[in-house]
């Protein structure tokens, strides 16, 4: 299943008033969930019923190209209210099938109703964990390395997302997926600066 893209952990604001400095923070959600045993299960049941309701939406296609193409070996011989009959019944067969696809595979179709109904809770496990973590260590910006905000430079010493599993209990052992600058490694360390750059600006580090 490619990456999903119905998920993005935006940046959110708790903002301390104790003082000037702005802890921050940022996180890969492709990498969270990559490393949470629950949405590989979830991927593998919507990859499965994507398998059986395409087998299903393929056998109603093939009806029709059956359809089709004994009307073209028999067309000759059919007089002419029966060929638009026959014609007719290709045509509400085709409509059918397309019609399941739509209803499978389109917008706010089953599949993204399923994908939905899997997901989310635990979307709202790794919401819950990052805002857990951002209020015990009076995070300013926590931002989602992994989303659609662009972040052209990261330094993984400001990478939370290892805590962030090590809340929702994930093993230790054999994650994967992670990526970060050489001879840097994560492990939950964050930066503060009096405003600059959020994303690695160097002159704010303590």
């Amino acid at each position: 299943m490619k990456r999903l893209a119905f998920f993005a952990v935006a940046f959110f604001m708790l903002v301390s008033l104790s003082t000037r400095a702005q802890k921050f923070a940022y996180v890969d959600s492709q990498y969270i969930l990559d490393n949470i045993p629950e949405f590989a299960e979830a991927q593998a049941q919507l990859d499965e019923l994507s398998n059986q309701w395409q087998k299903e939406i393929d056998v109603k296609f093939g009806e029709v190209d059956r359809m089709y193409k004994e009307f073209q070996a028999q067309s000759v011989l059919l007089p002419e209210d029966m060929k638009k009959k026959k014609e007719q019944e290709i045509i509400d067969a085709e409509k059918e099938a397309k019609n399941l696809q739509r209803s499978r595979f389109g917008k706010d179709g089953d599949l993204f109703k399923k994908r939905q109904e899997f997901v989310k809770p635990i979307q709202e496990k790794i919401y819950n964990a990052i805002q857990d973590i951002a209020t015990s260590n009076n995070y300013a910006v926590i931002f989602d390395k992994g989303g659609s905000l662009s972040i052209l430079f990261a330094n993984p010493k400001y990478d939370i997302s290892d805590e962030v599993l090590d809340k929702l209990g994930a093993s230790l052992s054999g994650r994967k997926g992670k990526k970060g600058a050489p001879g840097e490694t994560g492990g939950g360390k964050t930066g503060e600066t009096g405003g600059g750059n959020p994303a690695g600006d160097k002159s704010g580090k303590k």
